[in-house]
């Protein structure tokens, strides 16, 4: 039998990639500034400041548009 399957992979961070997260808690414009295999530390382009988490974005859609805040 075969069902509808939702597959959800880790996006593949780069450092100096400009990001945009929409809804969750770390919701806004963010630069990537480092990656290992666990963390990802993110420097939000406003205040400069850096926050290193687990792994935890997922890839949604590429979009062409301004950065930060549009």
């Amino acid at each position: 039998m075969e069902y509808d399957v939702s597959i959800f992979e880790p996006y593949p961070f780069k450092q100096g990639q400009k990001i945009r997260i929409e809804g969750s808690k770390r919701s806004g414009d963010w630069e990537v500034v480092g990656v290992t295999d666990a963390k990802v530390t993110l420097r939000c382009p406003i205040s400069q400041k850096e926050f290193s988490w687990d792994r935890f974005c997922y890839f949604v859609e590429d979009k062409h548009t301004g950065w930060p805040g549009d």
